[in-house]
């Protein structure tokens, strides 16, 4: 640590206990290191990967909790650090430096804030940090012990919700806080509050959108640092059971590095070495639990070859591949918008790209949740673990219910969770890094906030196969698919059955093959998928398909995505004026209206 910063000449007094953090320290720090050296804040909300470990320093490297990291270098020339959480009450805290602790015990026991004499519940120790605060701030400055309390699980103690509903006491504790974080003279003080949670959603909106508390994000760790956690766990760097640190920092993106010992001390300590094969299925166990089974990994097990038709949507995603296996991210779009009638094929779409692009394919499950705070906190802790994953691919499958709207008077959680993934989905920063995949059949009711340019870029709309030797392939594909034996001679002439979908194909194939199972085949039979054809019905419900046909098209970004009997229509003078025409009567007429 360098010499502590000094008072500035002015009349605003800057903090001094603070001193410059070392080359080893994470970014985020840094920039409450600006704010306590400037005296512009006194109160901080650290949140995002805050229960992994931290560097502590030493050689060789030690790693502990956030709170240590705080009491032994952010703070650690305070002559008293304290540490609240609900469990253990108030009491002094050096991080693992057991003489500092010995000599912080008395000045907290002559200060009045010792454990013995404050107990644990909330509103004393409020109370008597307060009466610390109000005493420093009357005594000369050269008498004044530098001060920080750092508060864990800090959503125990200010709940997200409508602050008329708190009790009294936690009313109470919520304004001394807010009086804390814009009093000009704590600013002036060697005094600092730093208030811990991994949710910022769970966290009083009081206290997230107050002007004078500083919100930090703790991101989860980049290459560099995982690698550094690595060369400590395996210090010489060579040991048959891992991959090399280098190596194995590269294929953990995404991992805290909690995980990341989870994932090495297995092998470390004598198990099954850690190959490829090894290392994927438990990094996607890790991940899926990181997220709190919020997301669901989609290992792909075809490529776009797999994918009948689409030519063009099929082009357009093959060259965004090779841009993005060549390193151009920031000719990539933000997202892409995959829209079509039920049945398309729109999530085995992104499936085959996902193979293609070769990148990690993520299926965004229901965040939502009937606790206040619960959902928005779901969702920030996804989007924590997905800014560090890049290049990803994240599908939102159903995206017009999952994603709700802005303007929902009624479900305030909802216009907050649409406003995170929004701004999430427009923040050119994670160009390439993370491409987000809206799936629907109605692009209609997805709000134009995440449809244009700039988030969902590129429109990409589906359709039921319109000819014989189209259905032809699919019915072999499929058969594939299902891991089945078809000969192309064997599938009978399926256009005169109707309006036929992807997914009707996949069944009618899906029956042949029981059938033709239990007639002793181990492959489909002509016989047994021509007498499947003949008794399939497909969907009567005809108007919802056209009404999501044409949304589709209305959708489109690009004329080469459009099948022949769509771009005829497009290419007719007021040609998608009477598309949205026929879409509007539609629809009015399915409401009912």
């Amino acid at each position: 640590m360098t010499e502590p910063t000094t008072a500035p000449a002015s009349g605003l007094a800057a903090p001094h206990a603070v001193g410059a953090l070392p080359n080893w320290a994470p970014v985020w720090a840094s920039r409450m290191v600006e704010s306590l050296a400037s005296g512009t804040a006194t109160v901080f909300l650290l949140h995002g990967n805050t229960n992994d470990f931290v560097a502590l320093g030493g050689t060789p490297s030690r790693y502990g909790q956030l709170n240590a990291f705080l009491a032994e270098q952010m703070f650690g020339r305070y002559e008293l650090v304290m540490h609240y959480d609900l469990a253990r009450g108030l009491m002094p805290f050096a991080g693992t430096n057991a003489k500092r602790l010995q000599g912080m015990v008395p000045v907290a026991a002559q200060e009045r804030v010792g454990r013995d004499e404050v107990g644990a519940e909330p509103a004393q120790v409020f109370a008597a940090m307060d009466a610390l605060f109000r005493r420093l701030i009357l005594r000369p400055a050269e008498t004044r012990p530098s001060v920080a309390l750092i508060i864990d699980q800090a959503s125990f103690l200010f709940p997200a919700g409508e602050p008329g509903r708190l009790s009294y006491q936690a009313s109470g504790m919520l304004v001394t806080l807010l009086n804390w974080a814009q009093s000009p003279h704590l600013k002036s003080m060697d005094v600092a509050i730093v208030l811990i949670d991994e949710r910022r959603g769970d966290i009083s909106d009081r206290i997230v959108g107050h002007p004078h508390v500083v919100s930090v994000e703790v991101p989860m760790p980049d290459i560099a640092e995982r690698e550094r956690y690595l060369w400590a766990l395996v210090p010489d760097g060579a040991n048959g059971a891992l991959p090399a640190p280098d190596r194995l920092a590269t294929l953990t993106a995404g991992l805290s590095l909690g995980n990341l010992r989870a994932l090495s001390l297995p092998s470390l300590r004598g198990g099954a070495p850690l190959d490829d094969a090894r290392l994927t299925a438990i990094k996607k166990e890790l991940l899926e639990k990181q997220c709190q089974g919020l997301v669901e990994f989609i290992e792909p097990k075809w490529g776009l070859d797999t994918v009948v038709g689409l030519d063009a949507a099929k082009g357009r995603l093959r060259e965004d591949s090779k841009l993005l296996a060549t390193g151009g991210l920031d000719c990539l779009p933000m997202g892409y918008l995959i829209c079509g009638p039920v049945g398309t094929g729109k999530s085995f779409l992104m499936q085959c790209a996902a193979g293609e692009f070769g990148v990690p394919c993520l299926m965004l499950r229901n965040f939502r949740s009937k606790y206040v705070g619960e959902t928005e906190g779901n969702l920030e802790r996804v989007l924590t673990v997905l800014r560090s994953m890049g290049p990803v691919l994240v599908v939102i499958d159903e995206a017009d219910a999952m994603l709700g709207d802005r303007d929902q008077e009624n479900d305030p959680t909802g216009s907050r969770t649409f406003a995170m993934v929004a701004t999430q989905m427009g923040d050119t920063r994670y160009r390439g890094r993370i491409i987000w995949a809206l799936l629907t059949a109605r692009p209609d009711l997805l709000p134009v906030d995440l449809k244009r340019q700039g988030r969902a870029e590129v429109h990409i709309p589906l359709f039921y196969p319109n000819d014989e030797s189209e259905l032809k392939s699919m019915a072999v594909a499929m058969a594939r698919k299902l891991g089945a034996k078809l000969a192309p001679e064997d599938v009978p002439a399926m256009k005169q059955v109707g309006s036929l979908s992807g997914s009707d194909v996949e069944g009618m194939i899906g029956r042949a093959l029981r059938m033709s199972r239990l007639g002793g085949a181990d492959r489909i039979t002509k016989e047994a998928l021509a007498e499947v054809v003949a008794d399939f019905l497909p969907s009567t419900q005809g108007l919802e398909r056209r009404l999501q046909e044409l949304a589709a098209v209305l959708e489109c970004t690009d004329r080469a995505f459009l099948p022949k009997w769509a771009l005829d229509r497009v290419a007719k003078q007021e040609g998608r004026a009477e598309l949205q025409a026929e879409f509007t009567e539609l629809r009015l007429r399915l409401e009912g209206r």
